[in-house]
């Protein structure tokens, strides 16, 4: 017999979830923070910024009519991860959805770079994640349930023509496979792990004054020939979050524009 259609708005409806989003004190993290929020979820953010960011990502959850808790930690602390989850669980409910988004960029060719520009960013973009996976499942674990979700990039995937960013590149591609390598450890215990893969995309980071001819770059390189807005991961997000993305797991959502295809 076929399985009962279902309901299709109800599948990404967040409902009663609690989520748990790292970086979210701006960019691409700050909002799909707000978005968890308003499909439904209440939740926790996380960032070791100290400029008001946390705060503003809060107040929007706020008017969105949901919980929000903000709570200062630096992912590569793996005690101040667990710290995060506990009070999340304490203030909140139990932990379904978690999104980690915090990460660095930077650049220098591969000849010229020193070993603290290096291990910087791979302590935040690579041990960060990581330390952040392992707190969230050892919560979920406990449910039975749950679907943490790495922001990995476009990067992990190809070269970007022209940034010389080696270390980058391949903190992105560890995350992307470092998600594989979860979700086929979990697969069996509740819980699914995916990436999502940003294309270029108009953060403050990537749109200061400065960058304006290189974002001249990034947009004629892209096959829609536009960066990509932060709105547009939440759709992603919320997807990979939800019921109706119930059958994935391992998957690396590419969101580039069509950037990959050429």
């Amino acid at each position: 017999m076929a399985d009962k259609p279902l309901n299709a708005p109800a599948m990404f409806d967040l409902s009663g979830r609690v989520a748990l989003v790292t970086g979210a004190g701006s960019g691409i993290g700050q909002r799909i923070a707000l978005g968890l929020a308003q499909c439904g979820a209440d939740v926790a953010c996380v960032d070791r910024r100290t400029d008001g960011g946390l705060a503003e990502t809060v107040g929007m959850i706020d008017g969105a009519g949901r919980k929000a808790i903000a709570i200062a930690a630096d992912v590569t602390d793996r005690a101040a991860l667990d710290e995060a989850v506990a009070r999340t669980e304490d203030e909140l409910g139990a932990l379904g959805i978690a999104v980690n988004a915090a990460g660095i960029a930077n650049a220098n060719p591969a000849e010229e770079m020193g070993e603290d520009q290096y291990q910087a960013l791979m302590d935040i973009n690579m041990k960060g994640v990581f330390f952040s996976c392992q707190a969230e499942a050892n919560a979920m674990l406990k449910h039975g349930k749950g679907s943490i979700i790495n922001i990995a990039s476009m990067s992990g995937v190809i070269v970007n023509r022209g940034l010389t960013q080696v270390h980058y590149n391949a903190s992105k591609a560890g995350v992307i496979h470092m998600s594989k390598s979860m979700a086929m450890e979990w697969v069996d215990r509740g819980i699914r792990v995916n990436s999502i893969s940003p294309g270029y995309t108009a953060t403050p980071m990537n749109t200061r004054p400065e960058m304006v001819h290189q974002i001249r770059e990034f947009e004629s390189q892209t096959p829609m020939q536009r960066m990509a807005s932060v709105n547009e991961m939440v759709g992603p997000a919320v997807f990979l979050a939800s019921d109706a993305s119930s059958f994935c797991t391992g998957v690396d959502l590419l969101v580039d524009g069509g950037f990959c295809c050429w």
